[in-house]
Parts: C-alpha cells; sequence; structure tokens
C-alpha cells in the first residue's frame, strides 16, 4: 500500500492482445474481415485496426460508421447500419474471436520475466482488455499454464463503459487495492488504451512494434530490412504519442529502464 504523501510504484496495468500475447495483435484481424464479409460488405486489415483497443461492440459500431462500409451495408441491406446491426454482428463475432484467438496466444518476448521481475519488486500487477469475458475465458488458462496470472482482469462489457473511459482502471484501483493513480503505470498498445490510463490519472507507456500500431506477426517483423523496421516504428510511435503516452518503447521487453525514469519523477514530486 502507499500513500499519497510519499508516493512510490504501486501497480503495473497491462493490457493483454498486442502487449502481454499477440505479437502484432493479429487475432482479432481476420475475424473483423470474415465478419462483414458474411454480411456482404468489404473490410481491409487496416480499417479493421482502426479502432483497435475498443470493447469489440463499440469497435464494430465504429467500423459501420467508416463512410465506405457505411454506404457498402446501405447498398447490400437496403437501410443504414443501425445499432440492432451491431448487436447481431456482435454475436457473430464472439465465437468468430474465440474459435482462433488461442492460435495468437503465444507471449510476447520477454514479457514474462519483466512481469516476474516487477513481482520481485513488490508490485501488483493488473489488467485490462478490449476482449469480453468468453474470449478472456478461453485466453486467460492458456496464459496462466505459461506462468501469466494478473492480480485482476477487467474485461470490456463489465462495466457500464470501455475505452478510452478510466472506468476499468477505476475497478482495477479497487481491485489491487492502490491509489493515487500517479503509483500506477499504465501499458498498451493501442491509442484508447493510453487514452484509458491518460483518463483515470496513470503515467502511460505505449507499445509502438509488439502492437496493433505497426500490426506484424513477429516473424514478419523480423524479416523486414533495418530502415523499413525503423519507418513503421516511428509511424507507430507517432500515433501513440499523439494519443498522449508519456514514454513509447518497442515493446514490454524495454518497460524496466521506463519505470525506473518514473520512479524517479515520482521522487522529485512530478505526476503525470
Amino acid at each position: 500500500m502507499t500513500n499519497a504523501s510519499n508516493p512510490r510504484l504501486a501497480a503495473v496495468v497491462f493490457d493483454w492482445a498486442g502487449t502481454i500475447i499477440d505479437f502484432g495483435s493479429c487475432a482479432p484481424m481476420g475475424a473483423f474481415v470474415r465478419l462483414f464479409e458474411q454480411f456482404g460488405v468489404q473490410l481491409t486489415i487496416d480499417e479493421a485496426r482502426g479502432p483497435m483497443g475498443m470493447a469489440k461492440w463499440d469497435h464494430i459500431q465504429a467500423l459501420g460508421q467508416l463512410p465506405r462500409i457505411a454506404a457498402q451495408w446501405a447498398e447490400v441491406h437496403g437501410q443504414p447500419f443501425t445499432d440492432a446491426d451491431v448487436d447481431h454482428l456482435y454475436e457473430v463475432f464472439t465465437p468468430m474471436n474465440a474459435a482462433v484467438v488461442a492460435d495468437f496466444a503465444d507471449f510476447i518476448p520477454g514479457a514474462i520475466e519483466v512481469v516476474n521481475t516487477l513481482r520481485a519488486r513488490g508490485l501488483k500487477i493488473g489488467s485490462t482488455t478490449g476482449y469480453n469475458r468468453p474470449i478472456m475465458d478461453i485466453v486467460t488458462p492458456i496464459a496462466a499454464r505459461g506462468g501469466y496470472l494478473p492480480d485482476n482482469l477487467v474485461c470490456a462489457g463489465d462495466l457500464a463503459a470501455g475505452r478510452p473511459s478510466p472506468l476499468m482502471m477505476y475497478r482495477t484501483f479497487a481491485d489491487l487495492g492502490v491509489w493515487p493513480p500517479c503509483t500506477v503505470v499504465k501499458v498498451d498498445d493501442t491509442g484508447v488504451g493510453i487514452e484509458e490510463g491518460l483518463n483515470a490519472g496513470t503515467w502511460t507507456v505505449g507499445l509502438a512494434v509488439s502492437g496493433n500500431a505497426v500490426g506484424l506477426p513477429l516473424a514478419e517483423w523480423q524479416t523486414l530490412g533495418p530502415a523499413q523496421q525503423q519507418a513503421l516504428r516511428e509511424s507507430a510511435t507517432a500515433k501513440l504519442k499523439a494519443s498522449g503516452a508519456h514514454y513509447v518503447i518497442d515493446s514490454v521487453a524495454e518497460l524496466l529502464p521506463v519505470l525506473g525514469e518514473i520512479e524517479a519523477r515520482l521522487l522529485r514530486g512530478d505526476r503525470p
């Protein structure tokens, strides 16, 4: 437990896909494309990635509001895309995503080692996700068998609002018993995940290479030349910085020095 007058870091709250597991945050992408295809609408992977990090219901709604997608939907279905359509697509999407999520549950290199180091230092490990409970019911046992068992889990759909609202973070503070928010660091690969941390008053660390902003599986990333990698890194970093991230690194493997810097800033009196 910490206190407001002499704060030290108390917890790190991690996203899941693109942060701890699933390098490139690839699991949902094909599912989104196939979902809209099933309803006669062509969606690109880049379009599908746009709202990543949101609750999946919100993500589907955002896709349906893209002008190109909305026009296709109206043409195929004879009426505008509505919330009732979102409900229907969401019901179809959850089992589609659940069917593939286990294939993308590999840990991002360095993730387990970093988490174990943080635990050894006495920090709590929180987690929030844009996935819903049925999908996480598949992911969490796989992660646990691999040695990752965070102190809590808050899923999209658990609360009245998901990202970028701070509600999942507030639940995490309560679950972990940590306060004030300046003693917590949110680590995420998406803009709305960074905003979730900022809106809750925490420090935020964006992950440029391992997550949605680059969007490549590890093996593909490793085949790129240094110049290609750097161009993608810079683009992804700019996006996360634009969302307000205090720090941006390639992946969770580089987190420890950043936490050291945040600790030093806290002791100097700096706040997020």
